[in-house]
């Protein structure tokens, strides 16, 4: 193997690994971040809910569900389950 291909088998072993999973986070803090009052959410346990209150200084929030409301932590809330959730919404 010569020394090109090395190189761009690296580059690309890269970028599947180290650029991808990155974007990822990066657009998953994004939504975190841009959670408000009255957007419905999924947690990771499978709860699916809507925002009634977020508390900014220990980064909980409140969902309204049927049974009631629970305090849950916002990085508890699934940001690939909740994009899913709110496109569907949008569609109708």
């Amino acid at each position: 193997m010569d020394l090109t291909s090395l190189l761009l088998f690296m580059g690309a072993l890269f970028f599947l690994m180290i650029v991808g999973p990155m974007r990822k986070q990066k657009k998953e803090k994004k939504f975190l971040t841009q959670l408000k009052r009255g957007d419905r959410v999924i947690t990771k346990s499978g709860l699916h809910g809507k925002i009634i209150e977020i508390v900014e200084g220990n980064d909980s929030c409140v969902l309204e569900t049927m049974a009631g409301k629970i305090r849950y932590e916002v990085s508890a809330i699934s940001f690939e389950m909740s994009s899913k959730l709110n496109t569907k919404s949008a569609k109708k």
